[in-house]
């Protein structure tokens, strides 16, 4: 084998080790998400900025109200292992039946901060998905969400989202 083969091979094998295991909380919200019922996973920091003014704007506080049959997951990431309850609590969020709440245990700044989760990239804070059945059906990667849009997409992804009956595209 040539030199250049083993060392991708090294590469590769090493990279595969620093893989870590998911956190508890990821490995909770993986196995929420795949309930046949809406999922809302919403990860976000106490610290956050965005992340506040979301809270203070009550639309978190009513879209939890508005929508019972969904299950809420509000992952506190970056925060060092804090789940942010106490600010939850503030905004009346945290004792509601349908709201569950986590924390990753990872660092809030440096290399060692999580760049993924439940196999989804994250680069910023707030970001939000939506899932059904398993399958992601809206993914809010960039900040704040603007909560009539988020209701739409819940509705929306009370579809099945069949195109069967519908006439073919005409090719030419």
């Amino acid at each position: 084998m040539s030199i250049l083969r083993l060392s991708i091979l090294g590469l590769l094998l090493a990279a595969a080790s620093l893989r870590a295991e998911p956190s508890p909380a990821e490995q909770q919200v993986l196995s929420a998400i795949k309930s046949p019922d809406l999922s809302v996973v919403h990860l976000w920091a106490p610290w956050c900025s965005n992340c506040q003014a979301e809270l203070r704007s009550g639309g978190w506080l009513k879209t939890v109200k508005d929508n019972p049959q969904v299950k809420f997951y509000f992952v506190s990431v970056w925060n060092n292992g804090d789940d942010g309850r106490a600010m939850l609590q503030k905004f009346q969020i945290a004792d509601q039946p349908n709201v569950t709440i986590v924390a990753d245990p990872g660092p809030r700044k440096g290399d060692n901060k999580i760049k993924q989760f439940a196999g989804m990239p994250l680069s910023w804070i707030p970001t939000t998905w939506i899932y059904k059945g398993g399958d992601l059906r809206y993914a809010l990667n960039y900040g704040e969400v603007h909560f009539d849009v988020l209701q739409q997409f819940l509705e929306d992804s009370k579809s099945e989202w069949s195109h069967k009956g519908e006439p073919p595209i005409a090719s030419h």
